[in-house]
């Protein structure tokens, strides 16, 4: 019988400490998460001691509520649209319907409005804007 007992207080101290064990590990691997997910030190904080007060349920309930986006990707996620807006304000515009032109079109493929014209000397395309053709001189008007 004292056998049983004895090996039934090493099973049950082997149980505390892995429960333990667990319990440091969930705050742990939550305070490592939530540091890659925000720079505000009260929420690394709850979050933390949201899973050392309630666990596995804390741990639940961490998840649920944490931020979906990491600061990584949210920074990429700026990043690209960031560069998106570069490159849209890149692009050439019609001056009438204000609809996307590419740079060597002659008219606005939507309201034929005239764009550039073709130098008779080069062929080259010249602004409307100009007196004479930047690559050959030959008068445009």
């Amino acid at each position: 019988m004292e056998t049983i007992a004895t090996i039934l207080n090493y099973v049950l101290a082997f149980l505390i400490a892995y429960i333990l064990a667990l319990w440091v590990a969930l705050a742990i691997w939550a305070y490592y998460d939530i540091r890659t997910r925000t720079s505000d030190i009260l929420v690394q904080l709850f979050s933390v001691l949201l899973v050392l007060a309630f666990n596995v349920f804390g741990l639940i309930l961490y998840l649920f509520l944490r931020p979906k986006e990491t600061l990584a990707e949210a920074n990429v996620l700026a990043l690209e649209e960031e560069s998106y807006l570069v490159e849209s304000e890149s692009w050439s515009r019609c001056p009438n319907c204000r609809q996307r032109v590419e740079d060597d079109y002659i008219m606005c493929p939507m309201c034929q409005t005239e764009l550039r014209i073709r130098c008779t000397g080069c062929r080259n395309l010249a602004d409307l804007q100009w007196n004479v053709c930047a690559y050959c001189g030959t008068p445009i008007h």
